[in-house]
Order: C-alpha cells, then structure tokens, then sequence
C-alpha cells in the first residue's frame, strides 16, 4: 500500500555528503544536549506531492513500505501514462498497464543528493525518470560504510521489487526497457549487489555507473545472459576518491571477465562495456567543476551514452573507450571539491 507523506517544513537547511562516506554514530547528541537529527530524519522532513518535472511532465514523490522498509521514491512522466490510482490530475492508465516509455532508476550518491535533484527527471530516449530513497539512516545505498555495504542484499532487493511490484501501480512503462543509473554510493549498490543479483529481471538494457563501482559481492545470478546483453558505462574523473581508485578498476576488470565467461568476443565486449575518466577533476565533478551540475550533465547525456548515441557529452567528447585495453583507469591525487555540501530546500 502506498502513503504519501506531506509534511509542510521549508527552509531546511542540512549537510549532505555525496561521497562514499563512514557511518557517524546514530543518536548522538548535539551541543545543546538534544538527540541529532540523522540525515534521514530531515529528509523525513521535506514535503511529498506531486510536482511538474524541469520538462513539463508530472512528478510523484512517494513512499511504499518494501519487504518492512519505508521505500521513498519519485517517478516522473507524462500525466496521462500515471494510473488513475495514484491521484494525478489527467491520469489515464489502469495499474500494470504497458506503456511506450521505459524507465532510468537512479540511485544517489551517500547523503541523498540526487535523489532531492532528481537529475533524470525529464523524459529522454523514451525514458521515464524514477529516483529512489535509500532506506538507511544516512541514506547510504546499502548502509554501511565506505566500500563496505553491510545491508546491500536487502536494499537491492527493495530496488527490484520497487520496479517490479509497486511501480506497475503507479505508472504505465514498457517493463522490458528499464536502464539503471548510479551516483557514487548508488553506483556502488548497483555494480556490488544489484547488478548480479536481480540484473536478470532487467537484461538487455543498461547500466551507468557514476563515480563509483564494487566487484559483485553476491553470486551471480544467470551472470552469461545478462552480461551478453546489458550495456555498462563506467564515468569517473581523473581526481577520483582515494579509496575508490583501485575500486573502479578492480569492479570494470571483473565485469569484463564475467563477458569472457560467457563467451563475448573482444569486440562484444567493447560494444557493451564501456569506460571514460577524462575530466581532470574531482569526484562527480563531469562538468570539471561541481558535483550537483556534473551529475546533471551526465542525465543529459544518457541517450547518446547508454542507448545507441554517439557517446559526446558538453566539454568531455566521446565518453564511449571500449573496456577491453582500458581496464586499468590512471588517476591523479585525489581532492576533496564536491565531497560536503549544503542542500537548501
């Protein structure tokens, strides 16, 4: 059953931290002796409803509760594609209806950044955004901390079944064209835990993982038919984070092996698994400058990455460098920029 929750506070002012970050202490105190309030907490306090996306289309921002999780999510998409159940003004479909449009579920970075910008709000490439909440009180994908993502099984799982049980409720969409998209820590529940385990519900579509991947840290489920048929971009920088340095290279080499496994050939490889880290800045920072906007830039570009584009993204030129002879990604320091930010709703 879905509830939407609004909560009327404006003016929220609160730390978000879009890097792969160490879990801080739960309910610790601050200097006025009062209980801090956890990430989660104050984005418990930003309104849900419906809103109109950057392209005109309508925005439901919702929760359902998944396997005893508080599931938070928007989907965005033209009015008429939303269910009469869901309460949007112009909704025309029945629940489980197939639609023409397909889907980009993306997944923020620790902090929950992307989810509040929604960067793939607008409809592109016949895509239809949906953003996700993750369930933990830091809103890490996968809580834990840094590379260790202690309740990745249960957070992929409430991903899967969010696509496949509650959204079918919400909104018409062709099931078969669902792509994914990660955002540092949402990169890392995607590449770590979601990819092996429920990539199979998903295969021919694709995947980009921002700033951040992880080997599979569960086994892989039917790992032949996904990996001769999912699209992969792997897009960093060349001042990546320290820890996630040998990280992304560690996660494209085991990827590709499990291609070879299957039975790819170099060139099949090359065509479904790609690589950039062009831009010489820090992490997320695409535009070479800012996180919020390099994450943007990186929306804007999805068709011409992930759906048969020509692979240029503004500033950067082709983002499409075949894995195969490019596995071991070079980096420079790494800096801090885009790390700690203010979020002002």
């Amino acid at each position: 059953m879905l509830t939407v929750r609004s909560l009327l506070v404006l003016g929220l002012l609160w730390a978000v931290e879009a890097a792969p970050q160490n879990r801080g202490g739960r309910g610790g105190r601050n200097g006025g002796g009062q209980t801090a309030q956890t990430a989660q907490d104050q984005a418990a306090q930003i309104p849900q409803g419906i809103s109109q996306a950057t392209d005109g289309s309508t925005i439901v921002d919702t929760t359902a509760t998944i396997n005893g999780l508080d599931i938070r999510f928007k989907i965005s998409g033209p009015a008429d594609q939303f269910t009469t159940a869901s309460g949007v003004d112009g909704a025309t479909q029945v629940a489980g209806a197939q639609g023409a449009n397909g889907l980009n579920v993306l997944l923020h970075g620790d902090g929950g950044q992307s989810f509040f910008d929604m960067p793939n709000q607008a409809v592109q490439g016949n895509l239809m955004g949906v953003a996700v909440l993750a369930p933990d009180p830091n809103l890490f994908w996968g809580g834990g901390s840094g590379l260790d993502r202690t309740d990745g099984v249960a957070h992929a799982q409430a991903v899967n079944d969010l696509i496949t049980d509650v959204l079918p409720q919400m909104m018409a969409f062709n099931s078969s064209n669902v792509f994914f998209t990660g955002v540092s820590g949402g990169s890392l529940l995607l590449s770590g835990f979601f990819v092996p385990a429920h990539m199979t519900n998903f295969k021919g579509n694709g995947v980009m993982l921002n700033c951040g991947a992880l080997t599979p840290q569960v086994n892989f489920v039917d790992a032949d038919a996904v990996m001769a048929s999912t699209r992969i971009h792997y897009q960093s920088t060349q001042q990546e984070l320290t820890l996630l340095q040998p990280a992304i290279p560690e996660a494209i080499q085991t990827y590709e092996q499990a291609a070879t496994a299957a039975g790819l050939s170099v060139a099949q490889i090359g065509q479904l698994q790609t690589v950039d880290n062009t831009p010489n800045s820090g992490h997320c920072e695409f535009d070479g400058a800012d996180f919020v906007n390099g994450v943007q830039l990186m929306a804007n570009s999805y068709a011409a990455i992930m759906q048969g584009g020509n692979g240029r993204v503004d500033g950067i030129g082709s983002v499409l460098n075949p894995v195969p002879g490019n596995e071991n990604l070079q980096f420079a320091a790494a800096n801090k920029r885009g790390m700690d930010m203010k979020l002002k709703i």
